[in-house]
């Protein structure tokens, strides 16, 4: 429950208290009148006495001190029939304990009630009252004024802060007291409040609750509400700590003033009606809450989904139809209620009367009837007169509402907790003289009935069991109510589920969600976030800035998955797994590679056969024509082994197409390293037998005798065979393997199957070579390309060579670049193209001339002479 004063409002009121105290007793006693507020409003005598303080009303009218001069009592201002129904919850549990030979046999207890407006400063001075007993009651004028007893224990107060100041001053004397209705965690401290026990949970249970049923919903994006007193403040920020622990963020926290202006109620409601959170916790009193709540009325806000706290989760007073369009679906805690058997015909038996006493009682049924009693006399009321003869039984009002008492029900138990204390102080059970009967001249101190109240544990005929910890708390039990419109259109505090806070984690929270009407009596739950949750396949992006409820959905990348909504991450799929065109769920990679049955493997299959026919051709040609003298001056044994190199080239081609395995990687780079070593190595040898040739014209020459047949084959061995060991150490040393290249994968969704090399350096040495042949024979060539010959063979390898360097060096940084497959379309093209330009620059000229001008092969016709 709330207060209505902070802590430096208490620190005034304990100084004016100490204060008034020190004048009242310097002064001389003076006999009162029932009815001042110095004294008890409702009172009875008896052996045993229990104090009481309690709020009749809820507010007083404000009013400055000097402190020049004594401080007149508070004029206390709206009468609470729910403060009343309390009070008399307490009467009739003394009624039924001192009607009761169970119990306290020979024993009566009394009472004495007063009322403390809900003001710390008044419930302290109270308390001083009950604590000394010096108050004085009305006498007959010819005797002495009297001190009644002092009382043994206090009931009280219903709110937090005045509990707190209260327990702070009995706390030195060790006198009980019992609240029915202070829940602030605070009050645990039993350093600061050795005397303080309460029938209701602390706070801390209550915020644990709140915040397991916000999270079961799903709300983690609220706002919350609170006043300015100790109530509200500790449990706004346990709340708020634990629902930022469970993942949840708050997007406003309003705080009600103690008077607030109509600008601060507006302000209120613009932020409410604006706000994105559509759930709101809120720790206050209805009281506190009525203006604001009437203001959302005017407004006709909806669609908020209220969140109580147990102060005000079964306030009658926000259950008119004004504000029913605004609070149906309200789900807050309370308190267990039960149905006492008799309490409803207790208060219904409530009359005024015009005796010394009962100021309050007539107070009361003036204020629920609107009339005036006729023998009060009071011309200043305008309202017709009554008899209070009036029938309760006819009126609907929180005093005798009594379907499910939960407040009332705690007084209940805080007056039987106290006798059950009491009859184990008197021995009320002992087999002595006085067997069956209380000692009831045992003389005890409040310190020994303190100490039997924290070990107090019996149960009650409603089979609770009541006892308090070591803190002097009892079991955490709350109803989770609901606001629901019955069929005549009221709203109804409907109980849907429980909590207890002494259960196992899980079982703590049972809500039965199919029976809850939500706010705009919607039977879905409504939804409360700053962001939409991300979807599968996306991921969160926090916003700068901002709470982490507040995100930007991203999709996640290439390669990554999210397969629930909501998530914070994406999922990296595993190796050789590729996510799928929505990012959610990993799929096997497709293997690619540089099939037969692709496009591009097609087309160049194609060139690769279209080379060899043509090698073929070529050769079957100079085979037919291999006694001509075109085919004999260029040295037919090396042109046939030119061909038959051309013809490997192409071939191996074939090895670079089709999906790798151990034996095609292995022999694809070594194959075709041999054979354009083979080809470049015929290729030197026609070119220094072209050089030869024409130095053999020179006088005493002898250089083409020395270089002839044997010494050509010798030389292309040699220039050969340092390819072959390369290649054969390469293969054997470290060779290469087929390989799944998941580098492709986050990019292209396929798994490259590749030939990986193990050692780079083999490849990069075996196209090294090449090259340092394929340049020599350039050079060579090059020197020779003007040698004065009609048909010069060196021009022709000069073209060749450069067609074969100028496609293997643009294949470097193509073959770098390329990804995937089209590494390996790269050289399969560079080796064809390059094949293509060696056989279509040196055998198809001579084609030409074989079979198209046949009269230039002869022997003249190569010399130059023949000019046809």
């Amino acid at each position: 429950m709330t207060a209505t004063q902070s802590w430096p409002e208490q620190g005034w009121a304990l100084l004016q208290l100490l204060l008034v105290a020190s004048f009242s007793q310097a002064e001389e006693p003076v006999c009162r009148q029932r009815g001042d507020p110095e004294n008890p409003q409702l009172s009875k005598d008896g052996d045993i006495m229990l104090g009481g303080i309690f709020s009749f009303h809820s507010s007083w009218k404000d009013r400055q001190d000097t402190y020049m001069h004594k401080p007149l009592p508070l004029q206390c201002t709206s009468l609470n029939f729910r403060g009343f129904q309390y009070a008399q919850a307490m009467l009739f549990a003394i009624e039924e304990i001192n009607n009761s030979t169970d119990l306290l046999p020979g024993i009566s207890l009394g009472y004495k009630l007063y009322d403390a407006c809900g003001s710390t400063a008044r419930g302290v001075r109270v308390t001083l009252t009950l604590a000394n007993g010096n108050e004085v009651v009305s006498i007959p004028l010819q005797e002495p004024c009297t001190r009644p007893a002092q009382v043994q224990a206090i009931m009280g107060e219903t709110s937090s802060s005045p509990c707190m100041a209260i327990a702070t001053v009995i706390g030195p004397f060790h006198i009980p007291m019992v609240s029915y209705f202070a829940t602030c965690a605070c009050l645990t401290n039993k350093h600061m409040y050795p005397s303080f026990m309460r029938t209701v949970p602390s706070d801390l249970f209550q915020v644990q609750g709140l915040v397991q049923l916000v999270t079961f919903l799903g709300w983690l994006w609220v706002g919350t509400i609170g006043t300015m007193d100790d109530y509200s403040h500790y449990g706004i920020q346990a709340f708020s700590n634990q629902f930022r622990q469970q993942g949840g963020c708050l997007e406003f926290h309003l705080t009600i003033p103690k008077s607030p202006t109509v600008t601060e109620i507006q302000h209120m409601a613009d932020k409410l009606q604006s706000s994105t959170a559509k759930v709101v916790v809120v720790f206050a009193t209805e009281g506190q809450l009525l203006d604001l709540l009437i203001e959302l009325a005017q407004r006709n806000v909806t669609g908020i989904q209220w969140v109580a706290s147990e102060a005000w989760v079964t306030a009658s007073l926000l259950s008119s139809p004004r504000f029913h369009s605004l609070l149906e679906g309200t789900l807050g805690f309370s308190f267990p209620g039960v149905r006492i058997p008799g309490l409803k015909e207790f208060l219904l038996n409530v009359r005024p009367s015009p005796k010394p006493g009962m100021e309050f009682v007539n107070m009361f049924w003036e204020e629920l009837f609107g009339c005036r009693l006729k023998f009060i006399g009071d011309r200043s009321k305008e309202n017709p007169t009554c008899t209070g003869s009036e029938d309760l039984r006819y009126t609907a009002s929180s005093y005798t509402d009594v379907s499910q008492v939960r407040i009332s029900y705690n007084v209940y138990k805080a007056v039987y907790a106290i006798a059950h204390a009491l009859h184990t102080l008197l021995n009320c059970d002992s087999e002595g003289h006085n067997k069956g009967m209380c000692e009831t001249h045992k003389p005890f101190t409040s310190r020994q009935l303190l100490h039997h109240l924290k070990t107090v544990n019996f149960t009650n005929q409603f089979e609770e069991k009541v006892y308090f910890d070591s803190n002097g708390e009892p079991v955490p039990l709350y109803d989770i109510i609901n606001w629901q419109k019955d069929t005549k259109g009221e709203i109804r505090f409907i109980k849907v589920g429980s909590y207890d806070g002494s259960a196992p984690l899980r079982q703590q929270l049972q809500i039965e969600q199919s029976t809850v009407v939500w706010t705009n009596g919607q039977s879905q739950v409504p939804t409360s976030q700053c962001s939409v949750p991300c979807p599968p396949g996306s991921r969160q992006a926090r916003r700068p800035g901002e709470p982490h409820c507040c995100f930007d959905c991203l999709p996640c990348a290439d390669g990554e998955i999210s397969n629930h909504t909501g998530s914070t991450e994406c999922t990296k799929c595993p190796e050789y797994f590729w996510s799928d065109k929505d990012k959610v769920k990993c799929v096997a990679g497709v293997e690619e590679f540089l099939s037969f049955h692709d496009t591009m493997g097609i087309i160049l299959v194609a060139l690769t056969l279209l080379g060899v026919v043509l090698t073929t051709i070529i050769t079957a040609v100079f085979h037919h024509f291999r006694s001509t003298p075109i085919v004999k001056a260029n040295n037919s044994e090396i042109s046939f082994l030119l061909l038959l190199s051309l013809t490997l080239c192409f071939l191996c081609s074939l090895l670079f197409v089709g999906q790798p395995s151990v034996w095609t990687c292995r022999l694809r780079q070594a194959a075709f390293g041999i054979s354009f070593v083979l080809c470049l190595s015929c290729l030197l040898v026609k070119t220094i037998v072209v050089l030869l040739a024409f130095r053999s014209n020179v006088p005493g020459s002898r250089a083409l005798k020395l270089f002839g047949p044997s010494q050509q084959r010798t030389l292309i061995l040699c220039t050969t065979t340092p390819q072959v060991c390369l290649c054969a150490g390469w293969i054997l040393g470290a060779p290469p393997f087929p390989f799944k290249n998941p580098n492709y994968q986050a990019s292209t969704g396929k798994i490259v199957v590749e030939c990986k090399e193990p050692w780079p350096p083999g490849f990069y040495l075996v196209l090294g070579y090449i090259g340092l042949m394929a340049f020599v024979c350039l050079l060579l060539a090059f020197l020779g390309r003007k040698l004065p010959d009609r048909f010069n063979e060196a021009k022709l390898i000069t073209f060749s060579m450069l067609i074969f360097c100028a496609v293997w060096i643009s294949f470097i940084p193509a073959y770098v670049s390329s990804p995937g497959k089209f590494t390996v379309a790269v050289e399969v093209f560079a080796i064809l193209a390059s094949s293509l330009g060696l056989l279509l620059c040196i055998f198809v000229p001579k084609c030409y001339i074989i079979l198209f001008r046949p009269q230039r092969n002869i022997k003249k016709g190569m010399t130059g002479k023949y000019l046809s």
